[in-house]
């Protein structure tokens, strides 16, 4: 079996022309679009591939969106195709589903709409605060992290000696001059000392990336310095929690406001579901018949 692809400049040409062609079947003439495609006696036509291009698209982007959309149309269709020899569907029982589907997106944009209109975003501190007091043992480290000042520079920048004085003496040294080095001659900082970072993410580019025992190197250090080929790395070390200890709440304050937020559209879901129907049973709007 053959699947007949118009040329892919006649493709794009479809989704922008309002030509139509006369084609015969028997003694009657109907006016059809020109197909696009065919699996077996199923085609595509022109107005199925409307709307599938946005308009503000190059003509290069448009015609390759248009591509890969016949290609799954031809894919799927295939795939049904063999699906019907193969087995003998209840096509009510899914018609059923295909309308349970239908009906259930329509729920879905209708909650999101008036979840969106009634959701109040502001998460307190003090809701944080007691959500985290009352989970805590559900917010266990799946990772090491750390507190730390983090300097990248090139092993021909000037005063090397200074910003490594400073950073070791660090938090007795001046954190503006350390900033001021850092401004003119790092290839990169981390001088946030109040956050928390994954230690993994502070040494990928490192050659401290194949630490074999992470555990034991933040208990054995305070301060390190390593370098390769090009640059130093500065990593002064203020505080560590490892893998399976409790998070910090620093850590994970926007997770804990984002699992407030969820429960809130989960509150107002239930209670949308409850307003529509107390509001049914008042106007007798349904009712169910029990033989």
């Amino acid at each position: 079996m053959k699947s007949k692809y118009l040329p892919l400049v006649l493709i794009l040409s479809l989704l922008h022309s309002c030509e139509f062609i006369k084609l015969k079947s028997g003694e009657e003439a109907n006016v059809q679009e020109i197909p696009v495609a065919r699996v077996f006696d199923t085609y595509l036509y022109k107005a199925d591939l409307t709307g599938i291009a946005p308009e503000n698209l190059s003509p290069e982007d448009s015609v390759k969106l248009v591509e890969k959309y016949v290609d799954s149309w031809i894919k799927k269709q295939l795939m049904i195709a063999k699906a019907s020899s193969k087995i003998e569907f209840n096509e009510a029982e899914i018609e059923r589903k295909v309308l349970d589907y239908k009906y259930a997106l329509m729920v879905h944009e209708f909650e999101k709409y008036e979840i969106g209109r009634r959701l109040n975003k502001e998460v307190s501190e003090q809701e944080i605060q007691t959500y985290y007091d009352d989970k805590f043992e559900n917010f266990l480290l799946k990772q090491n992290i750390i507190k730390c000042l983090f300097v990248k520079i090139p092993k021909e920048a000037p005063r090397i000696s200074r910003i490594r004085g400073l950073l070791r003496s660090y938090p007795d040294s001046d954190m503006e001059e350390i900033k001021s080095y850092c401004f003119r001659f790092a290839i990169s900082s981390s001088l946030e000392d109040n956050a928390w970072l994954n230690f993994d993410e502070v040494v990928k580019s490192t050659p401290l990336a194949t630490i074999p025992n992470k555990v034991q190197f933040l208990r054995d250090n305070s301060f390190v310095e390593s370098s390769d080929d090009k640059f130093i790395y500065f990593i002064k070390l203020l505080e560590y929690k490892i893998s399976d200890q409790v998070s910090p709440l620093e850590f994970i304050r926007e997770d804990i406001a984002n699992i407030i937020l969820n429960k809130r559209k989960i509150e107002l879901a239930k209670k949308l579901e409850e307003e529509i129907i107390n509001e049914a049973q008042q106007n007798d709007e349904f009712e169910i018949y029990r033989n």
